[in-house]
């Protein structure tokens, strides 16, 4: 069985180090979600610990409340995606399981939005709402010709699997990161949009010299905005799939400035903003390479100085200064 763990809240890097090795304690099956997740393969576990999975799920959120304070949600079931449905479906600080047997799994996945479903974003979940397919279990239950003339042919065949609890992928032992995150949370619910541009101006330097850093280059960025509502807090997320993947930052913040600035948060009180690179890839084998004018050029050897006073003197030692005084 798989363990899905969420941790409740993206965890500085050495915090989820350390949670990443306290479940490596129980399974050496473990893969990375960071920056607020991990899957854990116990299926050879439970013999040595007599112990179930939801057992072992229990000992782990036991011992992630004593040692950092945190209310593991875990989702178990027999694939890494019905595990972090469970995870997702109900209350933080639990354990929910979905049994190894296709009737539990139809009866789980029965009137599940579609929209909870990986890879169908708001605009998807549209398209589906509009032909009456908005719960898994109704698009399970389509017949696939039709959901590939709805979605195309790769995407209608990977929705109905996944409509249907089918999942093909493993849990990868010491896999990479899928994604490299920064956040930054302001002091006070923040309403002026200068401040906010001039957080995403200094996420994005974080981001992109930790993926030269790393030698990575991501294709989509993703951007979530926390904030305050009079029912409590709330938040919005918006993605955008580069044209081409890229490390460097100028292309980063563009992105990440037009995500913001197609929220219209004018009067919102936002508590933070979080900036995610996704679909990594080695800088080394990317496709295509940026063709670079004078100006490009010059803002990429500026880049690289910059990166080399970093590397010597700190993250903070060069910055835009707009950013100053930022964390």
């Amino acid at each position: 069985m798989i363990l899905y763990l969420h941790f409740g809240a993206p965890q500085p890097e050495p915090v989820y180090r350390r949670l990443l090795d306290m479940v490596g304690e129980f399974t050496p099956v473990a893969q990375a979600l960071p920056p607020d997740a991990a899957l854990a393969d116990v299926s050879g576990s439970t013999r040595y610990f007599d112990r179930d999975a939801a057992g072992l799920a229990a000992l782990i959120r036991m011992r992630a409340a004593a040692l950092h304070g945190l209310d593991v949600t875990v989702g178990i079931g027999p694939n890494p995606l019905l595990a972090r449905l469970a995870a997702h479906r109900g209350e933080p600080g639990a354990v929910r399981t979905v049994p190894d047997d296709p009737e539990a799994v139809t009866r789980f996945l029965a009137g599940l939005p579609a929209a909870a479903l990986p890879g169908v974003g708001p605009a998807t979940a549209r398209t589906l709402a509009s032909y009456g397919l908005r719960t898994a279990d109704r698009i399970a239950a389509t017949p696939l010709l039709t959901l590939q003339r709805i979605l195309g042919a790769a995407s209608g065949r990977e929705l109905r699997d996944r409509a249907a609890g089918i999942e093909p992928s493993r849990v990868t032992a010491g896999a990479p990161p899928r994604t490299v995150e920064a956040e930054h949370r302001f002091a006070q619910d923040e309403f002026d949009a200068v401040r906010r541009e001039a957080a995403l101006t200094h996420l994005t330097e974080q981001l992109g010299a930790r993926l030269r850093d790393g030698r990575q280059t991501c294709r989509v960025l993703t951007l979530t905005v926390q904030y305050a509502d009079r029912t409590g807090q709330a938040s919005i997320t918006r993605s955008r799939t580069l044209s081409e993947a890229t490390a460097h930052t100028p292309q980063l913040r563009a992105t990440a400035h037009a995500l913001h600035g197609a929220l219209a948060l004018q009067r919102a009180r936002v508590r933070s903003l979080a900036l995610r690179a996704g679909d990594l890839g080695d800088a080394a084998s990317a496709s295509r390479q940026l063709t670079f004018g004078p100006d490009e050029d010059r803002a990429c050897r500026i880049e690289a100085a910059a990166d080399r006073a970093r590397a010597r003197f700190g993250a903070g030692a060069v910055r835009p200064a707009s950013t100053a005084g930022m964390r």
